[in-house]
C-alpha cells in the first residue's frame, strides 16, 4: 500500500469558514475523512496543515528523512508560499530527486484571480499541478500519484 502525505500551507485550516464563495463550506479536516475513505484501499492519507513556512519546509524535508517507503508522495497546497517562497520550491525539488513526486494543489483557479496569483516557484518542481477543481482538487492529484507510483513514466 502506497503512502502519500497531504500538507496545506496557512490559512487553510479556515476552510469552510473562509471566503466560502470562493473556497467552499466543507472544512479540510471534514474532507480528509471523505479522502481516507474513498481511497483506503489504495493507499494510506496523513495530513498536516502548517501556518508557518519554516515549520512546513522542515515537514517537506521530514519527508526525505523517513525510512524507505514511509511517503512515497506528497500532496502539497502551499497557498500563497506557492507565489513567494523560493525556500518551499528548493524543498519539493530535492524531494523529486529523491524519487518522491508532489502535485501541487491549488482549490481556487489561480489563473482567474490576481495577476501576482499566477506564478508559482513551486509548480516547475511539481510533477503536475491541479487548479479551480475546489477540494476535488485533492482527489485528483492523490490519483495522479498513485498513477505515478505505479510505474509511469515521465512527468503528466
Amino acid at each position: 500500500m502506497k503512502n502519500i502525505r497531504i500538507i496545506n500551507g496557512p490559512h487553510l485550516n479556515l476552510l469552510g469558514k473562509r471566503e466560502p464563495l470562493l473556497y467552499g463550506s466543507e472544512s479540510f479536516e471534514r474532507h480528509f475523512q471523505v479522502l481516507q475513505s474513498n481511497f483506503s484501499e489504495a493507499c494510506s492519507l496523513s495530513y498536516q496543515q502548517f501556518q508557518d513556512e519554516g515549520s512546513m519546509v522542515d515537514a517537506i524535508n521530514a519527508i526525505m528523512g523517513k525510512d524507505e517507503g514511509a511517503c512515497e508522495g506528497l500532496v502539497l497546497n502551499p497557498a500563497a508560499y506557492s507565489h513567494s517562497s523560493l525556500v518551499t520550491a528548493d524543498a519539493v525539488g530535492m524531494l523529486a530527486s529523491g524519487g518522491i513526486p508532489t502535485v501541487e494543489v491549488h482549490i481556487s483557479n489561480v489563473f482567474a484571480r490576481e495577476a501576482y496569483r499566477q506564478h508559482s516557484f513551486v509548480s516547475a518542481r511539481a510533477a503536475a499541478v491541479i487548479a479551480g477543481a475546489g477540494l476535488h482538487g485533492y482527489s485528483l492529484a492523490i490519483e495522479h500519484l498513485l498513477y505515478l507510483l505505479e510505474g509511469s513514466s515521465g512527468r503528466a
